[in-house]
């Protein structure tokens, strides 16, 4: 008897809830994403109401992962938006903070965007004042249309906080939207994404409940006890995980890969471009244009700007440095007007870093023959215009 007592304690042990968080539906067959921290290191992962989940992928360096359920009807996926996120827009977060202190219902909070990149300008956060507790990680962060802005993810640490010298007050930060799909992307996982219609009116609170609290569950994380909070961030890094990761490539559909071009080779196909990739030690990302077949190899990559027409690679070993951003490049265009800055003598490089840190700037041209770059406050109707390269937000 005693024998089977330790048996049943150990097992109860081992089957003991460890921290909780929070997920949420991105497909209708059962694929959920939460953040890597919620559940790395669990013995089992459960979805409250929905039985255990199979088949983690995590992407630690980003903070994020997906896991799969078995459901007994299609899960209802939230739609990530093509917009680019607005500095101070409303947004609502939801989640099940503290869940063994108070309800186990979701919950709802409201706040604003107040940043358009996290600590030291880590674009691939947006700063939001939505409280975080343990519990909050990994929920959605939504418009007032109902669409997937961000994933709630690192709260600034009072540790870092004392040594300022300041209290930080609702210093809050979710990973963006455009970094979660390249994830799925490179997990062959499709995402659904859009923008609000013309006439459609913003939601209020409650009706943003009523249409996103479906498709947000709680997780459950079991195994050695362990308490788990939201990671913190400390000065320029955070206290997420870090293991090394195979150099690999990770695709990315409609983005063009910015980096430093040293060859170009025509008409191949995609496959082509991406091998030629793989046997050069130097190469660190490609930008194929699938509309004239011509792959540009890159031994460096800084960020991924959006272009229908383009399909890019780039080494895994790159993703902590590289900007996942809500630009649009078209080539041949030109949108007359709304000029506020030029720079002289630069690059197309520079000229994407220097709009995309500032937020003023709502679209750049670059004009190649010139090496100028004029930065723009508003927009007009764009044109043809032979030799620029614009890039819009």
């Amino acid at each position: 008897m005693a024998a089977v007592l330790a048996t049943m304690a150990t097992a109860a042990f081992a089957e003991e809830k460890r921290s909780s968080g929070t997920g949420f539906a991105v497909t209708s067959d059962g694929w959920l994403m939460t953040n890597a921290h919620v559940v790395e290191g669990c013995d089992r992962i459960e979805v409250k109401g929905m039985g255990t989940a199979s088949d983690p992928r995590i992407d630690a360096t980003n903070d994020l992962a997906l896991i799969k359920v078995s459901a007994d009807r299609p899960l209802t996926p939230l739609v990530f938006r093509r917009a680019p996120t607005r500095l101070g827009e409303d947004i609502v977060a939801i989640g099940y903070p503290l869940a063994d202190l108070l309800s186990d219902s979701v919950k709802i909070t409201t706040g604003n965007v107040n940043a358009l990149a996290g600590l030291r300008n880590d674009t691939r956060y947006i700063q939001i004042s939505t409280p975080i507790q343990p519990g909050s990680s990994g929920g959605p962060v939504i418009d007032r249309d109902g669409y997937l802005l961000g994933i709630t993810s690192a709260t600034f640490s009072k540790r870092a906080a004392d040594e300022i010298g300041i209290t930080a007050q609702n210093i809050n930060f979710a990973i963006r939207a455009s970094v979660a799909e390249l994830f799925m992307q490179t997990q062959g996982i499709p995402a659904q994404s859009g923008d609000r219609a013309a006439d459609q009116a913003a939601l209020s609170t409650a009706d943003v409940a009523d249409k996103i609290t479906s498709s947000v569950h709680q997780v459950l994380c079991y195994g050695k006890p362990e308490v788990q909070t939201p990671p913190q961030i400390e000065g320029a890094t955070t206290s997420l995980p870090k293991p090394s990761i195979p150099a690999v490539l990770l695709e990315a559909t409609g983005y063009d890969a910015i980096g430093f071009d040293y060859s170009a080779l025509k008409d191949v196909t995609f496959a082509n471009c991406r091998a030629v990739c793989e046997g050069d030690a130097r190469c660190k990302a490609i930008t194929y244009n699938a509309k004239h077949r011509v792959c540009f190899l890159k031994d460096d990559v800084v960020a991924l700007i959006r272009n229908r027409d383009a399909l890019a690679a780039y080494s895994s070993s790159k993703v902590a440095e590289v900007i996942v951003s809500d630009f649009t490049s078209f080539s041949g265009m030109d949108i007359p007007g709304g000029d506020y800055k030029r720079i002289r003598q630069t690059s197309y490089l520079e000229c994407f870093v220097s709009c995309i840190g500032d937020n003023a700037c709502r679209a750049f041209a670059y004009v190649s023959r010139k090496k100028e770059c004029w930065l723009k406050d508003t927009l007009g109707r764009p044109k043809a215009a032979r030799g620029i390269e614009l890039g819009v937000k």
